[in-house]
Parts: structure tokens; sequence; C-alpha cells
């Protein structure tokens, strides 16, 4: 007797999932009424959608997303474009964690820094009709969006704005967590503070350095070969780090503009690292096990990506509201390497 892997003259059976119709005969009621509870239809009475919900479990159906997707003109998901997918992303997963909250499922992409990726990406996204995009814009021009803005796609930008779009937007207090490290390294009683940062061509780098630039011009310190912003690439930081430590007034105190370029500091420095105030804008994971710990300036992450879903909830509602930028705030931490003197 063949086993039940044998091939027919018709070739290998494949289990059919099971359908509407199936559930209606199981369950005994009208494929309307079956329709109705799978989407949840309230005034179905009890007896028919518990004999359906019933009929649901024992064959084991599922509705098929696409249909609905077609009956009701949203897919459930949105897209989100980031810089590196592939680090940890604490902002992605505020988001993720809020958009599940509220029945959605992100979507997410990689940009790594290249606007013709992030592009693709994006009109990707827009192609596969999601319900709304998260996007952390690199390119220097949004303008490609507008069309879909105009059919009524709900877009949210965080981190840095969207060039040349009038949408939501989430950002942190670059300037204000600048002044934050700033002012606490002064504290110490440094005054010779460099900066190594992101590239200035990023609304985050430009805005980082911009602010750090100020403090030192305030308190009367020279900006000549103390600011390095530029592409966070380890050899790129560990050529800053070094001329900043190689002056004949060598900084005694660093701020780094984001979390790759804090770690690629640390990592430039190695057994030095604790000879140099160093205060990091953003926190991360491991800062704390850092001996000594790093001190930080926190972004509220959780805040941010919160926020972020909260304002496409808002436009998906609404699509004629005004628009709105939220600024989160950011906090300092003390954990050691921020906290010595010259």
């Amino acid at each position: 007797m063949p086993g039940p892997d044998a091939v027919g003259k018709s070739g290998p059976h494949h289990p059919r999932r099971p359908t509407m119709v199936d559930v209606a005969r199981e369950a005994g009621v009208a494929l309307r009424t079956v329709s109705r509870v799978v989407n949840g239809d309230t005034t179905v009475g009890e007896d028919f959608a518990e004999r359906v919900r019933s009929a649901v479990d024992r064959l084991g159906y599922q509705p098929d997303e696409r249909a609905r997707q077609l009956r009701s003109g949203r897919t459930g998901a949105i897209g989100a474009a980031v810089r590196h997918i592939a680090d940890a992303h604490p902002v992605l997963r505020a988001i993720d964690e809020t958009a599940r909250a509220v029945g959605l499922t992100v979507v997410a992409m990689s940009t790594e820094d290249d606007e013709e990726r992030e592009r693709d990406a994006v009109m990707s996204m827009c192609r596969r009709r999601m319900d709304g995009i998260i996007i952390e814009p690199i390119a220097q021009d949004h303008h490609y969006l507008q069309p879909e803005i105009d059919a009524g796609l709900p877009v949210v930008a965080f981190d840095r704005p969207a060039a040349g779009l009038d949408v939501d937007t989430v950002l942190s207090d670059n300037r204000g967590g600048i002044a934050q490290a700033f002012a606490h390294l002064t504290a110490q009683g440094h005054r010779r503070i460099g900066y190594i940062g992101d590239d200035e061509r990023i609304h985050t780098g430009r805005e980082r350095a911009t602010a750090f630039r100020d403090a030192l011009s305030g308190i009367g310190g020279t900006l000549d070969g103390m600011v390095h912003p530029g592409p966070v690439e380890p050899a790129r930081v560990a050529a800053a780090l070094a001329a900043l430590r190689d002056r004949p007034d060598p900084a005694t105190a660093l701020v780094t503009g984001n979390f790759n370029t804090t770690v690629a500091v640390i990592r430039a420095l190695g057994a030095d690292f604790g000879g140099i105030a160093l205060v990091g804008f953003d926190d991360f994971g491991l800062a704390d096990l850092l001996r000594p710990g790093v001190t930080v300036v926190a972004q509220g992450d959780e805040e941010i990506g919160r926020t972020a879903i909260e304002l496409l909830s808002a436009r998906r509602a609404n699509r004629a509201r005004p628009t709105r930028t939220v600024i989160v705030s950011t906090r300092l931490i003390p954990r050691g390497s921020g906290e010595s003197a010259p």
C-alpha cells in the first residue's frame, strides 16, 4: 500500500488550505455569516459567531490577507526606512513595539546612508501600498515622495527632516544635547574640548557640529583643528582623534556626535580609554559595563518611536490636519568617562 508520501499519476498531493466555504459548511451557517465574523462584525448573534469561531479553530482556517486588503484598501502594514538596520536601532524597536500595539505590522529596510538606496526602498514600500511610511531621511531632496503624499500616503520623518516635504517630524534636541555634554565637561574644568562627529551633509551631523562650535566659541575657545565632522569610518575617526591628541595644546576632553563615532573612538583609544574625558551623543548597550562607564547624552528613543507612530496614526485618521514637528528632550547620564578633571 502506498505510503503518505507516494506520488500518483497526477503528481504529489498538496493539502488544500481551508476556505470560508469550508468554514460555512462546517459551522452550518451562510457564507456571508462567516465573512462577517472573520471581519470583526459585532452584530452577528453570539450563537452563530461561536459556531463560526469553533469551525475556524477545528479547520485551522486563516483569513486571506490579500483579499481583505483589496476590500479595505489598507494593508495593515507600514514601512520604516532607517539608516543601518544591521546595527542596534532602539528607535526602530520602539516603532515596532508601538505599531504592534495598535495592530500594525512594520516592514523595515536599510538605506545605509545612500540616497539612491533610500529612494529605492521607499518607492518599493509605496508600490506595496503600505498604510504609511516612517523614514529616517538621508537624501538631500525628498520631492519624489510628494505625489504619493498627494495621493493620501501618510509619511512621518524622524531624527531629521525630510528635505523639501511638509510632513510630520520627530527630532531629538540635538543642540540642547550637545550643550549638555559641553557644559558637563566645562564643569569638570575642561577648556580644550574637541569634537568628532557625523558628516555635516546629514541634518543631525550638521546640527550637532554647529552647536559644538557655538559652545566652544562661547567660552573663548579656538575652533581651529578642534571640530572634526565627517563619515563615520574607523580610519577617519582615528585620524581625527590623533589630530586632537597630538596638538601642542592637546584636547583634554572629547564630545562624540553619535553612537557609531563613540564606539570608533573607544576602539581607537584602546588601552588609553579613560585617559581623555569623553561624553558621547546616544546611549548604547554595554556603555555602563566599560571601565570607566561611558558618559552619554541619551536620546529619548522610546519617545521618538512612540511619537512617530502616534503622528502616523493621527495622519491616517485625518489627512487634512496641520503637520507637526515634535522635539524630544535629551538626558545626560554620567558614568565615569566624562567626569575626570583635565
